[in-house]
Formats: structure tokens, C-alpha cells, sequence
């Protein structure tokens, strides 16, 4: 049953939404205080419509007040901080470290001469499923930004062509697959079969990521020429670059970690002494931080680098992204408001009451609920709960499937409340006019080539049963 208010939210959200895009690209206001602005006159809104809050016990419906919005606004920054500003850090000294010890640059070469320079998408796509099956988005474009950066140098081809496919299945990965939040949270509440979710997501993912990575850049390309960012220079005569398996080693050996640690989980290892141990080295703060500490050594004072030199690497690499930071928080913090605003429950219930399939349903509810909060993760926790009660109804759905269509609802249509546009942004230097013709793009082709092909898949199923 609907609220008197739920229409005025959606009108409000509507303008918030707006009046962030026009902020930072017609008025070039700064996006942290843009995303600031929005937020407060969101939350402005609801206080003047007697919102109450949907963090409040069932039952308690006290009217939300400004500082109690200032309070969230600044509750969802902190939270979104708190869980990705360390991997983010680490990702980019790690980064830093294979750049500018040269690593970067070897591992290009290597690629190339395995797969050639003709293949050079293919090495980039190979690179994206395998780093991406473990890690976050975030911590897997920072750690091969170096690579495509060198690939772009060695091979001549334009930067998009290839950071186009990086992008649409690192997200793809992210999104569709486990041990990834999102997926992991479906599953559960769905009840959903994790192996079949693995299938489903392979055999969905891929072509979609194809669609949306390969296929989109061949047209992005003649119309967004962006200046890629620079590469650091070559290092000094005293300075000896590291071998192509050492460098290779380094990046994959967080890799590794995660990976060990989603096995012990997997293999139901969680409660055994090995099994902790694993956990614990797999979480992705650790993997990364012991994957930088073995940097330090294997790209740096190996190759010639001194502790001072090394600790101005690790200093500039985080102060490059000190306003990322911000920004990443912020969309946070607007997020955090809308799902207090009860945005996130109005939305879902809309598209329930159009009597939809199922699948369909999943997919409209998790991206209206990723358009308006900005968060992946939040558009399938709370698709995926809606969904719950319906599962009775429609018998014949996979619940796997229906992981895979929350999940592509989940990546479609990334704009300026999302924290991955701003890395995108700042990571490939792209103005947020290019940002929106390109990363924009591909996460909307995404969700849309998904669902039509997750829904072609349960068709050809029902024909076959």
C-alpha cells in the first residue's frame, strides 16, 4: 500500500538526480559538493514531506529531521569509506609501484608477444575474467590500469578499444558472479545454487560483456577521443626492471589470496585451523596489503629503488586520489539518504504492482533501485528481498537465472551517484561528459544485453522442460 507521500519522493528524487548532472557538468561545481548539495535538499524534502526514516523500528513513525539527515548523509559516507578506501589505497600504490618500476610496461610486452599485437583485446579480456573472478571492481581496475596503459603504448591502438572491454567485464565479474557481495546476498535470500549461478554467469556474462565491452568501442572510438593519462617514465640507468614471471607474480599473488580464501569457503573449510587461516589472508584488505608489502621488495628495492624513493611512490600514489575519496564517500552518502527516504522500498513496489514475469520484475526493481542509490550491492540486497515472497508464485522460474537478471539490473545505467564513475573518471582522465558517452554507456548496454539474454535463456529452458 502506498504512502501520500511516495509520488512527491519520487518527484524529489527525480529533481535531485537532475540537479546533480547540471551541478557538476553545466555549473562545474566540484562533484564532492555536488553530491553534498543534492543530498541535503533531498533529505530537505523529505523532512518538509514528515518522512520518517526506514532505519526506524517497525511501527515508529517520528518524522526525520535535518540533523538527523546530516547524520545520514554522513553515516552512508563513512560506511562506503570504510569499506572500500583501504583496497582502493592499496590498489593504487600497488599500481604505482608497477608503473613505475617498469613492470607495467614488461607485463605489456609479455601479453603482446603471447597473444600478438592483433590480440591485444584478447589479452585484455583474459586479464579482466581472470582478475575479476575475486576481485572487487575497484581493486581490479586499479591493479590493470598499469597493464592497459602499457598495452595501449605497445600496441598503437586507441586507448578505448581496449579500456572499453576492460571495463564491461571487470563489471560483469562484479556483478553477476560469487564471491562478490551482490551475488552472494542473492543467492542466499533466493536460495539459489551457487554452481549454477557460476554457469549461468559464465555463459550469460561473457556475451554480454562482449556486447557492451568489444562491440560498443568499435563505435566509441569514432566519436570520444580522450588523451590517455600518462604513463611514468622510464626509470633511471641504476634501476633494473623486473622480469616478466616476477611482475606477473606480484600482481596475481593478491589474486591468489582471495582466491584461497573463497575456496576454504567454498569447500566448507570456515570452522578448521587451515581454513581461518585462508579466510583470513583472502579478505581483500589483507591479500592487497601483503601483495603491496611483497611489492615493496619484488618492483622495488630489488630492482634498485631506495626506502626514500619508495616511500614518495607510495605518498604520491594516495594523494593523487585524496578527491576520489571524497567523491566515492559522497555518493555514499547520497545513497544513504535515498534508502532512508524509503526510495529504494517505493520503487520496488511499483514495479511489483505491474504484474510482470518474474525475471523482468527482478531486473526493473534492482535497476530503478541502482538508477536512484548509485550502489550496485544496495539494488540486489534489496531487489532480491522483495523478490522472496514472490518466489512461491512463479514455480517454474530458476532462481539461478533470477540471480543473473538482478544482477544485470544491478549495472544498468551508472551515473554521477555512482562510486565507480568517479574512478572510472579520474583513474582514465576522461572529462564526465566522456565518462557518460562511454562508462556510462556500457554499464546501460550491460543490464539491457543481460536481461534480454538471461530471458532468451529461460525461454529456450521452458521450451526444452
Amino acid at each position: 500500500m502506498h504512502s501520500p507521500t511516495d509520488l512527491p519522493l519520487i518527484a524529489m528524487t527525480l529533481g535531485a538526480i537532475v540537479l546533480l548532472v547540471l551541478l557538476v557538468t553545466r555549473w562545474k561545481l566540484n562533484p564532492f559538493l555536488a553530491l553534498s548539495v543534492a543530498s541535503l535538499l533531498l533529505g530537505g524534502g523529505a523532512v518538509l514531506l514528515g518522512v520518517a526514516p526506514m532505519s526506524r523500528p517497525p511501527g515508529d513513525a517520528t518524522p526525520w529531521t535535518m540533523l538527523q539527515v546530516v547524520d545520514s548523509f554522513q553515516l552512508g559516507l563513512g560506511r562506503t569509506l570504510g569499506g572500500v578506501a583501504s583496497v582502493i589505497c592499496l590498489g593504487a600504490i600497488l599500481g604505482k609501484l608497477l608503473a613505475e618500476s617498469g613492470g607495467a610496461t614488461v607485463l605489456a610486452r609479455g601479453f603482446s608477444n603471447f597473444f600478438g599485437k592483433a590480440n591485444a583485446g584478447w589479452c585484455i579480456i583474459s586479464l579482466a575474467i581472470t582478475v575479476g573472478l575475486s576481485c572487487w571492481f575497484a581493486v581490479g581496475f586499479l591493479l590493470l590500469l598499469p597493464v592497459l596503459l602499457g598495452l595501449t603504448k605497445e600496441t598503437g591502438r586507441p586507448f578505448l578499444n581496449l579500456a572499453l572491454p576492460l571495463l564491461s567485464f571487470l563489471s560483469v565479474m562484479h556483478g553477476l558472479m560469487p564471491p562478490h557481495p551482490g551475488p552472494v546476498i542473492a543467492i542466499n535470500a533466493l536460495h539459489a545454487d551457487t554452481g549454477k549461478v557460476l554457469m549461468w554467469g559464465f555463459l550469460i556474462g561473457i556475451p554480454t560483456a562482449a556486447i557492451a565491452g568489444p562491440f560498443f568501442a568499435k563505435f566509441a572510438v569514432k566519436r570520444v577521443h580522450p588523451t590517455p593519462p600518462v604513463m611514468a617514465q622510464e626509470q633511471s640507468a641504476h634501476i633494473q626492471a623486473p622480469g616478466f614471471g616476477m611482475t606477473l607474480f606480484s600482481i596475481l599473488l593478491p589474486i591468489a589470496l582471495m582466491l584461497l580464501g573463497t575456496a576454504a569457503e567454498l569447500l566448507g573449510l570456515k570452522e578448521s585451523t587451515l581454513g581461518r587461516v585462508l579466510l583470513n589472508m583472502g579478505s581483500p584488505v589483507v591479500a592487497m596489503l601483503i601483495g603491496v608489502l611483497f611489492c615493496l621488495w619484488s618492483l622495488g628495492t630489488r630492482c634498485g629503488w631506495k626506502a626514500p624513493q619508495l616511500l614518495k611512490f607510495t605518498e604520491g600514489s594516495v594523494n593523487a586520489i585524496g578527491m576520489t575519496f571524497l567523491t566515492v564517500g559522497a555518493g555514499g552518502g547520497f545513497a544513504k539518504v535515498l534508502t532512508e527516504s524509503g526510495m529504494a522500498r517505493i520503487l520496488g513496489e511499483f514495479a511489483g504492482e505491474a504484474h510482470l514475469p518474474l525475471l523482468l520484475y527482478g531486473w526493473l526493481a534492482s535497476a530503478f533501485i541502482r538508477v536512484a542509490t548509485g550502489s550496485a550491492t544496495v539494488a540486489i540486497t534489496v531487489a532480491a528481498d522483495l523478490l522472496v515472497p514472490m518466489m512461491g508464485q512463479s514455480p517454474g522460474t530458476s532462481p539461478e537465472l533470477l540471480v543473473v537478471a538482478i544482477g544485470c539490473g544491478s549495472l544498468f545505467l551508472s551515473h554521477l551517484n555512482d562510486a565507480g564513475f568517479w574512478i572510472v573518471r579520474d583513474c582514465l582522465g576522461l572529462s564526465v561528459k566522456e565518462t557518460l558517452q562511454t562508462w556510462t554507456i556500457t554499464e546501460t548496454l550491460i543490464g539491457i544485453a543481460g536481461l534480454f539474454l538471461t530471458l532468451g535463456t529461460d525461454a529456450l529452458l521452458r521450451l526444452v522442460h
